[in-house]
């Protein structure tokens, strides 16, 4: 059995799913059902005995202690974070209380439950943390890819709170022995996003004929990866990945935010030709950049290749096409969970970016 932390979310719930898909071994699956965490992304699972959902926070020690001892699982992976720049420079308590003390927390339990196993147990246990290439700051456009060694230099609340989960790891394993794998990752997208990042909000204003703000002059470049490829290189690292190493996840795939927005444009024009705005790209509005908004990342990923083999599927060209496709076929999730306080979010935020 494994235990996953965040397995409600984005990223986590793909990766409970892709697991479950894979493999027998159960998984139970710690979530506190935050605005961005939420059952229905878990909804293909119902009925399964492999799965154990169990509502709590990583930075509850009594509650994580409970689970680590009723289920001994034989690795974590840490997904719990909170992990929207926007919201972060809004903010940033809540991030420096789950990314930085909830990670804290989470270690101290998982570090008991650890000392308590045979030597054997403890050998073969793993520890793997997931974060962000947001770590390492911001690229020029001529700068080589972050490494596994570039320094970190985060520029938003959140990538700092990140950066300082990174240390409590990389410290927990230098100090106290405890096996750990870090994954840096870039950004994702795919199936069950919720909507207050790029890719998931421009096929929703785009499908409510509303504007596709776009951050400046739309320039910034990041690397995009596709979430079940970033999921198949976390069960890569978990199984063969060395003690104590960090491995960086990149999808090869640089675009700017204005090339992102364009190529969902033309894909909705061809998908959803009976849109009451055609073509969508006439929707995309530049809006104010926002506070320390980072130029470029790029990750290179010839590590992980290296040492384990791993390399992306999908290109951005296959992984977009089926992104828009799934959020085409499943706009009742999309209604759900951009009900209510999802609403007010994007109004205050893009409110204080006019063009």
């Amino acid at each position: 059995m494994i235990l996953v932390t965040g397995g409600a979310g984005f990223i986590g719930a793909n990766f409970v799913i892709d697991w479950l898909a894979a493999h027998d071994e159960a998984v139970v699956n710690l979530d506190k059902l935050t605005y961005a965490g939420n059952l229905e992304n878990l909804r293909s699972l119902q009925g399964d005995a492999r799965h154990v959902f169990e509502q709590g926070d990583i930075g509850d020690r009594a509650r994580v202690d409970a689970l680590l001892q009723r289920h001994r699982p034989r690795a974590v992976i840490n997904f719990a974070a909170e992990s929207h720049v926007d919201r972060s420079i809004h903010g940033p308590a809540e991030f420096v209380q789950t990314n930085v003390v909830g990670t804290f927390n989470l270690l101290e339990s998982v570090r008991a439950h650890w000392s308590t196993l045979a030597a054997e147990e403890q050998a073969a246990f793993r520890f793997l943390h997931v974060s962000t290439d947001e770590v390492y700051g911001s690229l020029d456009p001529a700068d080589p890819a972050f490494s596994e060694t570039t320094a970190y230099a985060p520029n938003s609340p959140y990538s700092a709170s990140k950066a300082a989960s990174d240390h409590l790891v990389r410290a927990y394993h230098h100090t106290y022995g405890l096996p750990v794998l870090t994954t840096n990752c870039s950004n994702n997208y795919g199936p069950l996003q919720f909507p207050e990042k790029l890719i998931p909000l421009v096929i929703h204003n785009a499908l409510a004929g509303k504007p596709l703000p776009i951050y400046g002059d739309g320039s910034n470049v990041r690397d995009w990866l596709y979430v079940s490829d970033h999921c198949s290189a976390i069960r890569r690292v978990l199984g063969a990945g060395r003690v104590g190493e960090v491995y960086n996840i990149g999808g090869c795939n640089e675009k700017t935010n204005l090339e992102v927005v364009k190529t969902l444009c033309a894909i909705l024009d061809e998908l959803h030709p009976d849109s009451p705005v055609m073509p969508h790209a006439s929707l995309i509005t530049f809006v104010k950049d926002r506070a320390g908004h980072d130029r470029r990342y790029a990750i290179d990923a010839g590590k992980i290749e290296r040492e384990l083999g791993w390399t992306p599927s999908e290109t951005f060209e296959s992984g977009i096409r089926k992104t828009v496709a799934w959020y085409l076929e499943n706009q009742d999730w999309v209604k759900h969970v951009t009900s209510g306080e999802y609403r007010h979010w994007v109004s205050r935020n893009y409110a204080e970016h006019p063009a």
